[in-house]
């Protein structure tokens, strides 16, 4: 760490962070290290979550949704008020770029750690951002702004303007929303979505429609303002390698991004800054070609921190949040531009609850064990025997590797990711160790489309050391079988492979695998134990394996239940399609797409599911008729049956939607999501 001496901001000692999960806790950590007093406030869902324990005093404002606490305003600024906050830190999503929150902030006396009014108004417009800044001389991506205009309006402008296009929404940000449009035909639906999504993440449906950058790079830069006019730029950070608009990998500086061009980024965010009268931590970002990295174009301005600002704290040595706090107390930035030295390379993975190999699906479940790799930074949202539920963002940590040089990062965070345990949950851990080890991202040469290019990730077969693993947790298990097992002599219970009237033969374990199959596995020795390896036993009887840098879900069986699931893996292969919708995982249905009894194609999108801020269209898995099963606006559960394709010669299958079945979901990524 390159962080300066400690040295207490005035102005302000107690500060209310709005926020939750790591960013919460790394804000925490500053305010501890300056001498201030932190608030949390949390919702029913993180009452026992690590922010809540870690702050000085923590203060419940609502229950589990989003809507009804963490993005209630006047619950907020009550929390502030009572527990005696001078000021209040935003982190990032929620409400910290929302200019009602600052706005109700300043009304109670109560100091916004972030712009002014000005600022967040014209740049939380991507419209009104776009237009301000190219009169101000920033070059900007050609396109129109589609407020106020029909969708047959739209349709001719985007006409005159030619394809690909970009559909996004004018407020937010974080990719939510975004359409890519190829042709006038996938317009329609494209703006459908693109509002339906913007109504509901940001409350404003406006869309702007920008010419799609084939191939583009997506880099950042980090500036820093003050209320005294200095305006200062910490470098670059590249983001390119995105999923859905996500970004997944973020590094400092670019490796597609030489000193001329750093120099010319720079001003061109000084100026955006200073256009707006900014004041505090921001990141202004914009579209590099792959084949022409000196020229770029503005994207957006993201007026808070951004989640990816740990390397640019590793590279530069600034602590960003101790930066905002100074500012925000009136004092006066204490280095000019000449004084910011980027020092060698910092990359940041972003660790999802997520199933890779189901399509990138949300996962939930209780975090049986949590460790964090020595030698890195990790900000984590998560402890042992944290819940992660639906409720919020899938993203529980960040680990950050800092090397002298880009090959010693990637290195590093290769090994970190390998020494990240997380067990009782799916993550894109795997992922990332693949998408690491790609030769774009190796070599640097990568653009937005990368990821997508990627064959379709499948996490490999377990290692015969976790399968060792989950038989030796068969022997354990078998200490307190189940009764029906009990009632069985203790000579078949045994398991010593004795044989009447003949010699002992090898004991095997049947184990079940996550992808269902069923696998033969020598018994271990008795007291046999494996260097390395960390398990753990979920409620359902899977034993959550880590050992040789990657974790694995196994399940050791007794011998009906070895043969019940050889049987049904058998009737699955020999079955047909099944006219069974499923839901991909828990979340609410925001849309239902045909009407019941219409005739649908395979591909056909039947109802979109909203969870974790992302929608996932289930589609038809044949052609048929289509019985719906639920309405907009429920809530369902994972594998809850969802609607029914019948073939027209087969008669409308039996409601099952009671069901809890295991079977596949018949789903697809939402390509925009």
């Amino acid at each position: 760490m390159f962080f300066p001496l400690p040295e207490p901001a005035d102005g302000f000692d107690t500060v209310l962070v709005a926020n939750r999960g790591e960013i919460a806790r790394r804000v925490i950590r500053t305010l501890r290290r300056l001498g201030m007093r932190s608030v949390a406030v949390y919702s029913d869902a993180d009452a026992d979550a690590p922010h809540v324990r870690e702050a000085d005093e923590a203060v419940r404002i609502g229950p589990g949704a989003a809507a009804q606490s963490y993005l209630d305003i006047g619950a907020v600024v009550a929390a502030a008020v009572t527990s005696g906050a001078q000021a209040v830190h935003p982190g990032y999503g929620f409400l910290s770029e929302n200019v009602a929150f600052a706005r109700a902030c300043a009304e109670a006396g109560i100091v916004f750690i972030g712009p002014g009014e000005r600022a967040l108004e014209i740049m939380g417009d991507k419209i009104r951002a776009k237009e301000h800044v190219a009169s101000h001389g920033v070059p900007t991506v050609p396109g129109f702004s589609a407020a106020g205009m029909t969708d047959a309006e739209i349709s001719a402008s985007a006409e005159r303007a030619g394809f690909p296009l970009l559909v996004k929404p004018s407020a937010g940000g974080g990719g939510k929303g975004m359409q890519v449009v190829r042709s006038a035909a996938e317009l329609p639906e494209a703006l459908a979505t693109a509002r339906r999504v913007a109504s509901a993440a940001f409350g404003d449906d406006t869309l702007l429609l920008e010419r799609l950058i084939e191939r583009p790079r997506h880099i950042e830069v980090q500036v820093l303002a003050d209320a005294h006019g200095t305006v200062v730029h910490l470098g670059e950070r590249e983001c390119t390698l995105q999923r859905r608009h996500q970004k997944v990998i973020e590094e400092a500086p670019s490796p597609a991004i030489d000193a001329r061009t750093r120099e010319r980024l720079g001003a061109a965010a000084c100026a955006a800054a200073a256009s707006v009268d900014y004041r505090g931590a921001g990141t202004v970002e914009f579209l590099v070609a792959a084949s022409r990295p000196d020229e770029f174009f503005f994207i957006e301005m993201n007026t808070r921190l951004q989640v990816e600002h740990p390397v640019t704290e590793l590279v530069t040595g600034f602590d960003l949040v101790e930066q905002q706090l100074r500012i925000a107390a009136g004092e006066p930035l204490r280095f000019s531009q000449d004084d910011v030295r980027l020092v060698g390379h910092a990359i940041e993975a972003r660790v999802y609850a997520e199933a890779p190999e189901r399509g990138f699906l949300p996962a939930t479940g209780e975090v049986l064990v949590w460790r964090g790799a020595p030698g890195v930074r990790t900000d984590s949202a998560v402890e042992t025997g944290s819940a992660v539920t639906a409720d919020y963002d899938p993203m529980i940590a960040k680990v950050i590797a800092h090397g002298s040089d880009r090959v010693e990062a990637l290195a590093r965070l290769d090994e970190a990711l390998a020494d990240t345990v997380v067990l009782g949950i799916d993550t894109n851990i795997g992922f990332l160790r693949a998408l690491v080890a790609e030769d774009g991202v190796q070599t640097g040469d990568m653009d937005t489309g990368l990821i997508d290019r990627m064959p379709p990730y499948t996490s490999g077969e377990a290692s015969a050391a976790a399968l060792d693993v989950a038989a030796i947790s068969a022997d354990l298990m078998a200490a307190t079988p189940p009764a029906a097992e009990r009632r069985a002599s203790p000579l078949w219970r045994a398991g010593t492979g004795w044989r009447s009237g003949e010699a002992p033969v090898a004991r095997t374990v049947a184990v079940e695998t996550a992808d269902g199959d069923v696998l033969p596995v020598p018994a271990p020795p008795a007291g046999h134990a494996l260097d390395g390896a960390i398990d753990a036993l979920d409620a359902d009887g899977w034993v959550w394996v880590h050992v040789d840098g990657a974790t694995h879900r196994l399940r050791p069986l007794g011998r009906r239940a070895a043969m019940q699931r050889r049987l049904a893996a058998r009737e699955r292969s020999a079955a047909a399609s099944d006219p069974a919708l499923r839901a991909p995982m828990p979340g609410a249905v925001v849309a239902v797409h045909v009407a019941d009894g219409a005739t649908v194609a395979t591909g056909d999108r039947i109802v979109t599911i909203e969870a974790m801020k992302m929608e996932h269209p289930v589609l038809a898995p044949h052609g048929g008729v289509v019985r719906v099963d639920v309405a907009a606006g429920e809530q369902v559960r994972r594998d809850q049956v969802l609607a029914h394709v019948s073939p027209v010669d087969a008669p409308a299958a039996a409601s099952d939607s009671s069901h809890d079945s295991t079977a596949d979901a018949h789903e697809a990524p939402a390509p925009t999501a």
